[in-house]
């Protein structure tokens, strides 16, 4: 198992957090429309916790844990662009480790490069996401990093919607992804304020098994 799950105490608290700052979003009767086309009940956007000051402390800490906990050789830290800039630089100055992040594409001007920052080859790095839904973006900045020559840890992300396809992805690549909270946990606290109804519960969890199908 390459996705390693968190305490249930810190997977609910943080859940709770994002909810309260709307960070996440439920709307399992009016479905956002993500890029790719697909319908989806959910919509999240953590870099909403940058705004508030309890919320980003309590992500930053736990995300430093999981790297002292897991991946304590680490040399430096890798943001993925750009939701994950800012977080992995908070981790590295807790840390006080050099960071770096990785672009989406590699700049067309200038020193071209997909790696901003010192590079520095061989160094033990960790990844940072704030979000994890195939991990098609995610594991391409990892393999970005390794083809600048750098030894890539694991990463860590503070959500992800834990479909199958990411277990399967990180699982090919022999990448670990330590995460704080996910989708099932989102929604057992989103029942228990009553941000959702019952009646909504076999829908939401229909989207997470087949989210490219479901409400077609």
């Amino acid at each position: 198992m390459n996705m390693h799950a968190p305490s249930p105490e810190t997977a609910k608290a943080i859940a709770k957090s994002l909810l309260e700052i709307e960070a996440i979003k439920l709307r399992p009767n009016d479905p956002f429309t993500w890029a790719s086309g697909w319908k989806s009940p959910i919509y999240c956007d953590n870099r909403l916790s940058l705004s508030f000051p309890d919320t980003r402390k309590k992500i930053t800490e736990e995300l430093v844990q999981k790297v002292k906990d897991n991946m304590p050789e680490a040399e430096a830290i890798a943001g993925v662009a750009t939701a994950g800039i800012p977080q992995g630089a908070l981790i590295a100055a807790e840390l006080g480790l050099p960071f770096i992040y990785v672009r989406s594409s590699a700049k067309s001007h200038g020193m071209t490069n997909m790696i901003e920052g010192k590079v520095v080859k061989g160094q033990k790095v960790v990844v940072v996401e704030d979000l994890v839904s195939t991990g098609g973006s995610s594991l391409k900045a990892a393999n970005d990093l390794k083809a600048a020559g750098l030894d890539v840890l694991g990463m860590v992300a503070i959500f992800t919607y834990d479909f199958p396809v990411a277990a399967e992805n990180f699982e090919k690549e022999g990448i670990n992804l330590y995460y704080l909270s996910d989708y099932n946990f989102l929604i057992e606290e989103a029942l228990e304020t009553g941000y959702v109804s019952k009646d909504s519960l076999a829908s939401l969890q229909e989207w997470r098994k087949s989210p490219g199908e479901w409400m077609k």
